[in-house]
Order: C-alpha cells, then structure tokens, then sequence
C-alpha cells in the first residue's frame, strides 16, 4: 500500500481481469515455492510505528504533510489521517544488543520529529488511540491528501453500500455511524515484521497466533474512544467495524470480515495467500504490466504486484507478507497486534517479548497449536482485548495428562511464557543485559498489574475524582501522558494521576 495510486473510476470488466491476474500471481508463487527460490535464513526484524501528532493542549493537529516537510526523512510517512505519522525503522538482525540498539534508533528519531512538529505547535503521540479523538476529527474531510487512502475510502464505502456502525460495549457502551472508514485512523499501531524461510513459515505464523493474546494483555494501550472508555485494547473492535465491508445480512450470512484473526491454524504460507484471494473481492482492482509467469519461465522473479496489492487490503492481526530484496524473493510474518507506545522502553519490550516468545513456541516440540483449539485462541485474543492485563486465557495444561485450563493472563505470562521468551532470545544470540531489560519490563507489568491502558483509565478516574469534567479529564490524561512518554521511564513505573498544574490547566 506503500507505492503512489492514481484515482479514478474502473470499468466492470476490471475486476474480472484483475482476479485472473491474481490467480496469476498466486500460481506465480506457488512456483517459487516449490522452486525453493526464497532467501535463506538471515534472522532479520523490521518495526513500524504509528504515531499521533497532538498539540500542548492534547487535542489532535490534522497537520501531517507540513510535519513531514519539516522531518524531511524518508523514514517518516503519512497514514491514513491527517493527524497520523509512520516511523519505520530499517531491519536489523536479530542477536547481540539489537534491541538496545533499536531503542536508540527509535528516540533519536522520535525526538527529532518531535522537535520539528513542535515548530508547527504540534507534537509526537505514541498511543493507541488519541483520548481527545472526537467524531467531527474523524471525517473524510481529514483524510490526508495521498490518492490511495482516497480511494481505498471510496472502495470500501462503494462495497458497503451503507453508513459504517460502530457499536462497542465496554466498560462504556459506544453507538455511532460512519460515512466513511476515517475512524480506523484512530487506530495506532506497532508492526513487527520477522523475515522466515518457507519451511519455517507456517510454525511462526501459528506462534504469533497462539501469542497475541499474551501481548495484548500485557502491551494494551487503547481503552478510550470518542469520550467513551470502552475495551482495554479497543483497536481491534474498531478497526474491524470501521473497514467493515458486509452490511449486517452478509455477517448474518457469516462472510468473512476484512479485519479478520483467521479461523485455523495452518501448514504452509500459501493457505493465507490462497485464502485471501478465496474469500475477499479486491478493493483496488488496479493491474500491472508484469506476466509473473513469463518473468519466472525467463528466469527472473516476478513482483506479483497484484498479490502484494491486494494482501494489503485484508486486515490480518498476522500477516503474510511476499517482498524482494536485493533479487531475492523473501517472506515475512507481520504482527500487527500491539498498540503503539507508551514509551520506547515499553515498545522494545514488547518486540523483545514477542520474538523470543514465537521463537521457543515454533521449536518446540509439542507445539501449542496441536494442543490448543483454533477457536479458543481466537477467544483468548477477544478476553485480552476487553481485559487486558486482568485477562483470562484458557491455555494447555503441563504435565502428562494434557488438556486445557482457565489460567490468569498475568500468571501465563510470568510462570509460562517469559522463561520462554528468554529461551528464544537466547536462541536468536541476544545478549544477556539485553534480554533480561527488556523482559524485565514486561515482568514489571506483570507484577504490579500495569499496563498503558490501566494507566490511562486510573488517570482518568482519579481526574474525575478531583473535579474535572469528562473532556477536561481526557484532555488533562492525554498530555500527562504526553509528558510521561517523552521522559522514557517505563509505563509500570508512572505515578498514577495527575500534577497540580494540570489540574489547573
């Protein structure tokens, strides 16, 4: 979705060619694959981030494109909405210090941009979701100016046929309607890519799957949306329901949605990309001049443009990702679960918990997949959804006799799953003083049952508390966080509630 799109009307017959141009490309693929023509293992990561741009009264700035001119740094990008940001940090190999190195990286780079949207009296947000967001922010109005994000709006508006209705019950219940998919740009998130080889794929991908509800637990940051405190991670929620192209007699039917977890687990990346094709009808039915086949038949690899295009236009919460480097085809596990923030420590952990995590749950020798139902992983990412770090997984027992048990999130993830995290990080040959940082983090939440979205809600209620109306409160949360995030400390560590200045302010 990255590359410059054109807009303007298609003709009916396109999207008859494009989907014989897709079974192309897929046919493109399964020859590679079964050429063996992918990279060979170079344990290589790569992280995105999507930021929020805020002004010093914590309201949203819809300034993207003047913040970017400043920036001037192709490692910054728009996305979807005028007030959203992209960082992208080039991949490194996983092994040594990389994730102190990481984290260097990242602040630099954050601080910078940081600097510069500050000029405009704007500044860098790493969230979630922005708590001051209101519906009149999240408009088509504000879209920022790049033809794709145009056009994937009329797209899928044109394929609803209808208003979007967003309808979340939390701890608030939110109702509203949508003309337009501008409310997914609420939505912020880290993406965390990891480069496998073909064989390995299907075992990372089921990890990251049988993960993800563990990271939600403990990395979930999103629990306000339009004034309304709702899930502790209510990204997902949102995201499905903003993108959602069936109106409700098609989800009465049970087609499959867009924003979508998946419902099995799998033995080979080709099932996903099959999938796609299978079960979504293209959205940006736009051709390249590339014969896939022919480029193969004349030795060369081929872009499968089509593929990649319209991959992008379903909403995995783990991605299958087709890319080419250097002439060489290579595939990618994209883990689009986290939210974004609180702080870069908090960020690094939970890219440091998440690799040595799928590491030791894809080598095992029993894996959780053949011991856990498809559909009780799916229920576990919903309950660290609504939950977070007060979450309740159902989980496989140890010990001889097997089976599965309702377990704490928080019990899970301090007895079972960082002992193997620190094995997988050992296995990638990560330092020592690295791995036991970082995880550290992560056993800190778990002690003191904090994470971004406890912070966020206690903040908030201990506001209220002291007088301040529902929009002063979210306001004054917003930029406490705002100040919290850039002094670095980790989240576990913030003082709950706010200082006498903001309560003045």
């Amino acid at each position: 979705m990255g590359e410059k799109v054109v807009a303007g009307p298609f003709d009916l017959s396109e999207r008859r060619h494009y989907r014989e141009k897709l079974r192309k490309c897929l046919t493109g693929l399964e020859r590679l694959l079964q050429e063996k023509r992918f990279d060979r293992p170079k344990n290589l990561m790569g992280l995105e981030i999507e930021l929020n741009l805020a002004g010093s009264d914590g309201m949203p700035r819809m300034m993207n494109a003047q913040v970017l001119e400043r920036i001037a740094s192709r490692d910054f990008q728009t996305e979807l909405a005028m007030f959203n940001l992209e960082v992208n940090i080039a991949p490194h190999r996983l092994g040594g210090r990389v994730f102190d190195r990481l984290a260097e990286e990242l602040r630099t780079s954050l601080a910078y941009a940081d600097r510069k949207a500050g000029e405009l009296d704007a500044g860098i947000v790493m969230i979630g979701i922005l708590p001051t967001l209101d519906r009149d922010d999240l408009v088509s109005a504000n879209l920022s100016e790049v033809d794709r994000y145009a056009l994937l709006n009329d797209q899928i508006v044109a394929a609803r046929g209808e208003d979007f209705a967003l309808d979340i019950e939390g701890v608030e219940h939110l109702t509203c309607t949508s003309k337009s998919i501008v409310p997914e740009a609420a939505c912020t998130s880290v993406q965390l890519h990891l480069q496998v080889t073909p064989g390995r794929f299907a075992d990372v991908w089921n990890a990251a799957q049988a993960a993800c509800a563990a990271q939600i637990a403990v990395g979930a940051n999103s629990p306000f949306l339009f004034g309304r405190e709702l899930w502790r991670e209510s990204r997902p929620p949102l995201f499905l329901q903003s993108t959602d192209t069936r109106p409700p007699e098609l989800q009465a039917q049970g087609v499959r949605p867009r924003t979508w977890f998946g419902e099995r687990w799998i033995s080979s990346a080709y099932e996903l990309f099959e999938e796609n094709l299978r079960y979504f009808p293209a959205l940006l039915p736009m051709r390249d001049d590339e014969d896939p086949l022919e480029v193969l038949d004349a030795g060369g690899v081929p872009k499968l443009a089509e593929l990649v295009l319209h991959n992008g236009t379903v909403y995995r919460w783990n991605r299958p990702v087709y890319g080419i480097a250097d002439g060489v085809p290579h595939l990618r596990v994209e883990n689009r679960v986290l939210p974004a923030g609180p702080t870069v420590t908090d960020v690094i952990a939970n890219a440091a918990f998440y690799y040595g995590l799928v590491r030791a749950l894809a080598e095992e020798s029993r894996p959780v997949w053949t011991r856990l139902p498809f559909t009780a992983a799916e229920a576990n990412f919903d309950a660290a959804c609504r939950h977070g770090i007060d979450a309740r997984f159902v989980w496989p027992r140890r010990g001889r006799y097997g089976g599965t048990a309702e377990v704490d999130a928080v019990t899970l993830v301090r007895d079972e799953l960082l002992p193997l995290a620190e094995a997988g990080l050992d296995a990638w040959g990560v330092e020592a003083a690295d791995r036991d940082l970082y995880l550290g983090v992560i056993e800190e939440r778990c002690r003191r049952r904090v994470n971004g979205a406890s912070w966020q809600a206690a903040t908030f209620h201990r506001a209220l508390e002291q007088g301040l109306t529902r929009q002063a409160a979210l306001a004054a949360t917003t930029r406490r966080y705002a100040a919290l995030m850039h002094a670095g400390d980790p989240v576990h560590t913030w003082p709950v509630g706010l200082p006498e200045p903001a309560l003045l302010t």
